[in-house]
């Protein structure tokens, strides 16, 4: 399919998806660069999802407008679904058939004759490091492999536009990390990528753009060091004592700096973000003053832990979505 001659892979405004009373996303605005990998920050249940499942028109869109490629999402799915390869976060495959048979099937599912779905299949489990176990049922695979071999589904009719969702949830640090390489060869070929992901490190590492979502909601967009920077250039972060007064550390914080803390009070682990490093030790001095222990205490440059914290009040790990994200495997 030609494409045409748009900078944008997709170009959304105002997206809004509600189920009964719940808006699940709530005015979203995106656009993704042609070549880039786009990522899309949030906790579970943040919409993400939902938002990825809009746009590959698995789900309907309530309110707003998008387009791929410059193709109306709305007006022309099936034009959509030509230009897309998806990956959810729960592998698709069939437990009961080989690796070669699972892409073979994608491939004759997709309208490729057989014998070009086998050589692309046979293609494809070359790049992903899956030829030693091309005749093996899936029952036998390690969760690393049944990804790569989900991602590789993806790509038989090699899309130009990547959506991947949360792809290295529940893998171990090496596997995360080939997948990572995997995700860039990817780019280098050609493609573009929009990521989803809950993994502050992940989109730090991988992502030129970050959207960061929360409650159904954008709340912020920029280039990794533009999130960064904007909470400060330095962060001190202080893990307050058992039993420390944190009403109490909030307000000298403020008294010190004129600027809010962000306090987890579970943890009692406070983040201050800092225009100049120097000013910790006005704050500790403040809080020793005030008799509030602290149990530990580093200056550091800020995280894109820091940049969510500040912008949201909590971290990735708190859920605020009934729907719990699991929109698109349902819509499969």
């Amino acid at each position: 399919m030609t494409l045409q001659r748009t900078p944008h892979a997709v170009k959304a405004t105002g997206l809004v998806k509600t189920f009964g009373d719940f808006r699940a996303v709530d005015g979203i605005d995106l656009e993704v660069r042609r070549g880039e990998i786009f990522g899309v920050l949030g906790p579970n249940g943040a919409g993400k999802t939902t938002m990825l499942s809009m746009l590959a028109t698995l789900l309907s869109i309530d309110e707003g407008q998008a387009e791929i490629f410059g193709v109306d999402v709305r007006r022309e799915p099936h034009r959509i679904r030509q230009l897309l390869g998806v990956t959810g976060q729960y592998a698709s495959v069939d437990e009961n058939l080989t690796a070669s048979e699972n892409l073979w099937l994608f491939g004759r599912l997709q309208g490729v004759a057989s014998r070009e779905a086998k050589e692309t299949a046979e293609r494809l489990l070359l790049q992903f490091a899956l030829e030693e176990a091309a005749d093996k049922p899936i029952s036998q695979f390690s969760g690393g492999m049944r990804r790569r071999l989900d991602l590789a589904a993806s790509l038989i009719t090699r899309p130009p536009l990547i959506f991947l969702d949360e792809p290295t949830t529940g893998l171990d640090p090496r596997t995360r990390g080939q997948m990572w390489d995997t995700i860039r060869g990817l780019v280098a070929d050609g493609s573009t990528i929009l990521l989803t992901t809950q993994y502050l490190d992940e989109a730090d590492q991988l992502a030129d753009r970050i959207a960061v979502i929360d409650r159904g909601r954008k709340v912020a967009e920029g280039t990794p060091e533009e999130l960064k920077t904007s909470v400060g250039d330095s962060t001190l972060q202080l893990q307050l004592s058992d039993g420390a007064d944190q009403a109490l550390a909030i307000d000298v914080v403020r008294k010190v700096l004129g600027e809010e803390p962000v306090l987890t009070p579970e943890s009692g682990r406070m983040n201050v973000a800092l225009d100049d490093a120097n000013r910790a030790a006005d704050v500790l001095i403040g809080l020793r003053q005030a008799g509030i222990g602290i149990s530990s205490v580093s200056v550091d440059k800020p995280t894109l832990d820091e940049v969510f914290l500040a912008l949201t009040g909590h971290d990735t790990g708190e859920s605020s979505d009934p729907t719990d994200d699991r929109d698109l495997e349902v819509a499969r």
